[in-house]
């Protein structure tokens, strides 16, 4: 038997129903009136007028996609950045110096993306890695740290966001100081 109104369920059954919990929420806030019956009188219709609606397009908001003009190919997720304010990448002499290191760690330059921070002045970090997602990160002077990296010490490997961080000096700093390149050198051996 198919009972539709629940009401009705106390005249046919006469005995106490319990429901089961999952069942509860269909009987549970469902207001059932008796019918009404009045008098009612006969309804005048009158013409309706409807009025167009006008949609208002709301303005799209585009955030502009991150893009880097790099040096390499960054195969192997290796991010370097400089700071040259001058030059489009790095000095030639540095690079040349920076292609000799990454070679005695068995890279090439495709295998690194070099970015130069002069020529994206307000990028931070959490671009660069949702840009680059590197598995290793060497930032070559001070003004080579992006926006959001917390403070590092010099020459002192961090673990920043689940990868290896160094912080070293410059190309210009250690050009011509053979003590900070053996520093340099020390702690990019385990980078």
């Amino acid at each position: 038997m198919k009972v539709e109104n629940p009401v009705a369920l106390r005249f046919i059954l006469e005995d106490e129903l319990y429901l089961l919990s999952k069942d509860k929420p269909l009987y549970e806030k469902k207001a059932i009136t008796e019918p009404i019956i009045a008098e009612q009188a006969p309804e005048i219709q009158t013409p309706q007028v409807v009025a167009p609606v006008i949609e208002e397009q709301q303005p799209e908001i585009k955030t502009q996609a991150l893009s880097f003009n790099y040096l390499g190919q960054n195969l192997k997720n290796f991010l370097i950045l400089v700071y040259y304010p001058e030059l489009e990448f790095i000095a030639d002499a540095h690079l040349t110096a920076l292609q000799n290191i990454l070679k005695r760690k068995e890279f090439e330059l495709n295998d690194v993306a070099i970015v130069n921070i002069a020529k994206h002045n307000r990028v931070t970090l959490d671009g660069l890695t949702g840009f680059f997602k590197p598995t290793r990160l060497l930032l070559l002077g001070q003004p080579a740290i992006p926006q959001g990296l917390a403070q590092l010490s010099l020459n002192s490997p961090k673990i920043v966001s689940g990868f290896p961080v160094l912080y070293s000096f410059s190309f210009g700093e250690m050009m011509d100081n053979v003590d900070h390149k053996k520093a340099f050198w020390e702690q990019m051996k385990t980078l």
